[in-house]
């Protein structure tokens, strides 16, 4: 199973330099939304603009993902395959010594192949903007894997004796393979071998993939530079920064205490009605699952709350604790979820297009969790209607209602780019929150939720940065068009293809968490899709849609562990209770992949 946090660390050194290290964290964040609003309002005002103010933005989110990373693996919340674990007493400590101690030799190797991308760039002389040398800008890729090098190193074992076996054989490791193997592909199968073990035994994400990339390309005579050049040539991509933007808009929202009063709206509204707590519920997760990008999130948020309501209304715990866990997947398909704006970074979609091909979907998986949940509430005396609640609710809620409404406007209105209209709602949201409703302390609270959001969307870029790395020796190795003449020659017909496609993705999300897997798979279902003729936002919708289900699927079903964390029950007691919804959310993935005007339609429209 795959989760934040299982890699247990040891308690960072200082108070001091913590606070330190999170205020640059939020300073960062800050800085990096502040620099396109500037922008934004220069242009409306002088009719002028920040020179560069791209490859700035842009660069500030490497340093923001590096640090972040960086603070993630000092807290021990790099994404792992965690069944280290289910590991205890001895075994246990010794599988975490392995598992990190490989972990920091990857690190390392990451470090010197960084250090060969950033000498090549510093013998070019090339230069950024305002004169500053483009290999300046370069180094906090090189100073966040250095960092990170030396925690997991630290936190391989807690004795000095440990520490320095722990250095000794992460030194003759590098050492070895950085100079003594004359034939780098003959050790390429079996680095990847010790990898994998690595990743049971509890091993971050990045570190298994960016490993197995290393080994791999090296293997076919790629220098090892090209690790570092890919990872730094993804973070820097002109659409990456809207991502951790809209994501500091979610973390803000759900920080806050719009929640309860977004369920208040919806409760006053839809509640008198049969099935009106349903309609509550899956309204409410879906709206925040789009802005913080993570269902799971949404279950912390938003279950406390919910739950309540739909035991108040006659639900069956079990009932009521599987609609509480499906109820926000839906909003993985809607603008500005994460996941979809990866999707169109990497597979060359446009983001608006993206936005329009995830609208119909959305409705449609909506619909099937409301009516699931309609269908389910048993039957209660009407409650009276209530226009006096219903105009206070709204006007309590009308600020956080609103938010939907600043990125559309802005990017339909030509005012502002996709990274701009991020940058706005980012704004927005905190004005909101801090300074209109009040909820969250400019000074304390701020700050906190900056530097916490930082730290997660730090984990997410490095694992993207170098998947990417792994993309390229499957580009390289041709295996996308060794698939595409496969399937052709196997597969046969489009419809065959499209249903093998959901088997395969569905099998994928039971074992890949979604980053990754948009990452190394995406580049590889492209071309086959192209084939087949399938439409890329169509392709797109029906690759994140069955990546949903794979949030509810053991054994790495997230929602299932959040919520099992969130209510105190056992995983499986909720998969139990959310099966039922499994089953209704896997027909609306059929109906998604073989009605593709669901997803072509509005796009269609745009000019």
């Amino acid at each position: 199973m795959i989760a934040a946090g299982a890699l247990a660390a040891a308690r960072p050194a200082g108070g001091a330099l913590l606070a330190l290290e999170n205020g640059v964290l939020a300073a960062l964040f800050a800085l990096t939304v502040a620099v396109p609003i500037a922008e934004i309002v220069l242009r409306a005002t002088l009719h002028t603009g920040i020179q560069g103010v791209g490859p700035i933005v842009q660069h500030l989110t490497l340093a923001l993902g590096m640090l972040g990373a960086a603070v993630a693996a000092r807290d021990g919340r790099l994404l792992t395959l965690a069944v280290s674990g289910f590991i205890k007493g001895s075994a246990g400590r010794a599988a975490q010594f392995a598992a990190r101690v490989v972990s920091a030799g990857v690190t390392v190797l990451l470090v010197l192949s960084t250090l060969d991308f950033i000498a090549a760039e510093r013998s070019s002389g090339s230069t950024l903007v305002y004169g500053v040398p483009v290999w300046v800008a370069e180094l906090p890729l090189l100073a966040g894997y250095a960092l990170i090098a030396w925690r997991l190193f630290v936190q391989s074992a807690a004795s000095l004796p440990g520490r320095f076996a722990a250095a000794v054989l992460i030194a003759a490791a590098v050492l070895g393979v950085r100079f003594m193997v004359e034939d780098a592909g003959a050790i390429a199968l079996p680095a990847v071998a010790v990898l994998v073990a690595a990743a049971i035994l509890g091993a971050p994400i990045f570190a298994v993939i960016g490993g197995a990339a290393l080994f791999l390309l090296v293997g076919r005579g790629v220098p090892a530079a090209s690790i570092a050049v890919d990872h730094y040539s993804l973070v820097v991509n002109p659409a990456l920064p809207a991502i951790p933007m809209f994501t500091l808009a979610g973390y803000l929202l759900a920080e806050s205490r719009a929640p309860r009063r977004l369920l208040e709206v919806f409760d006053a509204i839809f509640g008198r009605f049969r099935g009106g707590a349903a309609i509550v519920t899956v309204l409410a997760c879906t709206f925040f699952t789009s802005f913080t990008g993570a269902s799971g999130v949404t279950v912390l948020a938003l279950g406390g709350l919910a739950l309540p309501i739909l035991l108040a209304n006659g639900y069956p715990e079990k009932r009521a604790l599987g609609l509480v866990t499906a109820a926000g997947l839906p909003g993985t398909l809607l603008l500005p979820a994460l996941p979809l704006i990866l999707y169109a970074i990497i597979a060359g979609v446009a983001i608006e297009d993206m936005f329009l091909a995830g609208l119909l979907p959305t409705l449609l998986m909506v619909g099937i969790v409301t009516a699931w949940g309609m269908w389910n509430q048993p039957r209660q005396p009407a409650k009276p209607w209530e226009p006096a609640r219903i105009r206070a609710a709204l006007g309590a809620a009308k600020w956080e209602l609103s938010v939907p409404v600043v990125p559309i406007a802005a990017m339909a209105s030509g005012l502002a780019t996709p990274v701009e209209a991020a940058a706005l709602t980012a704004l927005y949201v905190l004005i909101v929150t801090s300074v209109v409703q009040r909820d969250l302390s400019l000074t304390r609270d701020v700050p906190r939720v900056m530097a916490e959001c930082g730290l997660i969307i730090g984990g997410i870029l490095l694992i993207m940065g170098v998947a990417l790395g792994l993309t390229d020796y499957l580009v390289d190795a041709e295996v996308p068009d060794r698939l595409v003449a496969w399937a052709k020659d196997t597969v046969g017909s489009k419809f065959m293809f499209l249903l093998a496609l959901n088997l395969f993705l569905l099998a994928a999300g039971c074992v890949i968490e979604i980053y990754p897997a948009i990452m190394v798979l995406v580049p590889i279902i492209v071309p086959l899709g192209a084939a087949f003729g399938v439409d890329r936002a169509h392709l797109g919708i029906v690759f994140l849609a069955n990546m949903e289900l794979g949030y509810l699927t053991p054994l790495v079903g997230l929602n299932l562990f959040f919520a099992a964390y969130r209510f105190g029950k056992p995983v499986m007691e909720l998969f139990r209770a959310v099966l039922p919804l499994f089953v209704a959310l896997a027909v609306g993935v059929l109906i998604i992949t073989y009605l593709p005007w669901l997803s072509t339609f509005l796009p269609g429209l745009r000019p």
